[in-house]
């Protein structure tokens, strides 16, 4: 049992979250260093399949011991409809970025939040190979400080899609698109000052942007859908396919331009 997740230790939230984050990282990885050859750690699904599964286990687990009354929704478990009558709902993604995980890259994350009546109440993005846990509670009680540095204008999108609103809205503002795998790194890039904004629209769920948002937020960051309309979550379709995180002071021209393009 990983140090400070075993059956008698009282954690609260954000803590739990965080320490999360990090053993989930640290199973990952481990697992991506043993490699195929150990039938063990790795499946005829694969090495992100596999990845997948064992650190869904491990969540699991560690949440039936720790909130054995919350609710839990996640990529990887089949959805319990009972979570609907629960208000503290643990919404996470064991492995975000299955395809990079796979191939060896390091935009890949764990994704660990919770839910309180439909907001992120805490949430951790862990990079694992950044040897680092982001999380909402450090930057909201003060343990680090966001410095996005000066504004670069440059506009994040995914590595493995483009949406056409992202190139919409590059266009119109003259923005600089880079891309990354993840949405945790994605957001955290942001939240670094290595990019301005991130704009996703399409294929998403709220296990894929609970974590992010909270910690984007909790950094003071703009986080909403493309309407301007907050991210809610537990809803009874976890559909959420679209959102924006950017830089404040941009936040109203960015708005006003994906407006244009909606």
């Amino acid at each position: 049992m990983t140090q400070g997740l075993g059956p008698g230790d009282a954690l609260d939230d954000a803590t739990l979250c965080a320490r999360l984050a990090r053993s989930t990282g640290d199973i990952l990885t481990s697992i991506r260093t043993a490699g195929a050859p150990d039938p063990l750690l790795v499946d005829s699904d694969g090495l992100g399949k596999s990845g997948d599964k064992v650190a869904q286990a491990w969540i699991a687990r560690v949440l039936s011991l720790h909130r054995p009354d919350d609710a839990i929704l996640s990529e990887e478990a089949e959805d319990d409809p009972s979570r609907l009558n629960k208000s503290r709902v643990w919404v996470i993604d064991p492995l975000d970025g299955t395809r990079e995980y796979a191939s060896a890259r390091n935009d890949w994350a764990v994704h660990i939040a919770l839910a309180v009546d439909g907001e992120v109440a805490e949430s951790a993005v862990g990079m694992p190979e950044m040897h680092t846990v982001y999380t909402a509670a450090d930057y909201r009680e003060g343990r680090v400080k966001a410095d996005f540095g000066e504004l670069n204008n440059r506009l994040v999108i995914s590595q493995n899609s483009t949406p056409q609103i992202a190139v919409d809205v590059a266009e119109d503002l003259g923005m600089e698109i880079t891309r990354l795998g993840s949405c945790g790194a994605k957001a955290m890039s942001v939240v670094r000052g290595e990019n301005d904004a991130y704009i996703h629209a399409g294929g998403q769920y709220e296990w894929d942007n609970a974590a992010p948002i909270g910690v984007a937020l909790a950094a003071g960051l703009h986080c909403s859908r493309l309407d301007g309309s907050p991210a809610t979550y537990n809803e009874p379709d976890p559909y959420l396919p679209d959102l924006v995180i950017c830089r404040k002071e941009i936040a109203e021209d960015l708005l006003a331009s994906i407006q244009k393009f909606l």
